[in-house]
């Protein structure tokens, strides 16, 4: 817990009061109510009481935070760090700990601690290391379903693309994490112009060979493959198709992983999860605006500065019984003060789970 600091201003700022200070204002404060008692000819007035139940109102006002408290756990990517420019891992995960997360989502790449050149012993360091530290791993996500789209028109990208999948796989279920974000496939990706877009029939053909040909590896580790709602990449834009597609491979371990901020750019998350229902195995909080019309990865904002209505997310959530992680995902960590972000993000979780209650007055 932060010690108070004195209020900044233009003007000079008092000095710390000390213990014999404090005791003179204590014994100056009793004089004068015992000489309002003799004035008065009663006793000294004492302090008003707050009206039967003033407290609780204060603890669920909803201007402060959730008046209702829920049952998920909050998690952040390792993508609101600066890692690994100014931050090794070990360091992401003791202050994603220490600022209150119950888990932490790890990225898979070509470099780093997560990636091809890793071994399974290295995996399971770190999984080791982050229950040491008293964290969990919430899940694996990956961008390399970018370049190495499943569903790209070039034979040898799909290809890479299937072993990247097959190897994080493995990598999940190294690190003792059940959730892999998973995307299905893509008719155009924005930021990689130079790809020849995708026929829609074609992308969704090969989606539905490579995720079926990854379901086997999958349930053999005990590890879910969660299709993402994505709008960018211009397939299973609907909750209907992305039912569809999911139901389809009939095993348990093809579920969806669900991303507010993806589907608030152009529609409400709130009506999706009621139709995806339990399908939602792991869940992204990215906050946007629908102020604003950029519409690219940079429009994505910190928790609660944009129009998502969270109250309304969450109450959906709860009523399709989900309990999981809710992963607030930023690409942006702040170029000072990173810690900042994360701190800010685990205020933000809290008032939106409702751990957080209103400030008592004194």
């Amino acid at each position: 817990m932060m010690t108070p600091q004195p209020p900044r201003g233009n003007g000079p700022v008092p000095p710390p009061i000390n213990r014999r200070d404090a005791l003179r204002s204590s014994l100056a404060a009793g004089a004068g109510l015992a000489a309002a008692a003799v004035a008065t000819g009663g006793a000294a007035p004492a302090e008003a009481a707050p009206p039967p139940g003033l407290a609780a109102r204060e603890a669920a006002d909803a201007r402060r935070a959730s008046p209702k408290a829920y049952r998920m756990k909050k998690s952040i990517n390792l993508w609101a760090f600066p890692y690994p420019q100014r931050m090794n891992l070990r360091e992401c995960l003791q202050l994603a700990r220490d600022a209150g997360f119950d888990g932490i989502e790890l990225n898979y790449d070509l470099e780093n601690d997560l990636s091809p050149k890793s071994s399974p012993p290295q995996f399971r360091a770190i999984r080791k290391m982050a229950e040491e530290i008293g964290i969990a791993i919430s899940g694996l996500c990956s961008f390399l379903y970018w370049p190495y789209s499943l569903t790209d028109n070039d034979p040898v990208r799909r290809a890479r693309g299937l072993e990247l999948a097959r190897l994080m796989i493995d990598a999940a279920h190294e690190l003792g994490t059940e959730n892999l974000l998973t995307i299905a496939g893509s008719t155009y990706i924005p930021w990689l112009p130079e790809r020849e877009p995708v026929p829609i029939d074609v992308c969704d053909r090969r989606a539905r060979e490579a995720i079926g040909s990854l379901v086997p590896l999958a349930e053999k580790r005990g590890v879910f493959l969660n299709v993402e709602t994505i709008w960018f990449n211009g397939y299973l834009t609907t909750p209907a198709e992305m039912n569809a597609f999911v139901d389809s491979f009939g095993s348990r371990h093809v579920k969806v992983h669900f991303d507010t901020g993806n589907v608030m750019l152009f529609q409400f998350p709130e009506h999706w999860i009621p139709i995806l229902g339990r399908r939602i195995k792991n869940v992204h909080f990215k906050e946007f605006s629908k102020k604003g019309t950029d519409h690219s990865l940079d429009s994505f904002r910190t928790l609660l500065d944009g129009t998502t209505n969270w109250p309304a997310v969450m109450d959906a959530l709860e009523g399709v019984g989900y309990e999981g992680y809710l992963t607030f995902e930023y690409f942006h960590p702040f170029l000072h003060y990173p810690e900042a972000l994360i701190e800010q993000s685990s205020d933000a979780l809290d008032r939106i789970l409702g751990r957080k209650g209103a400030p008592r007055t004194a």
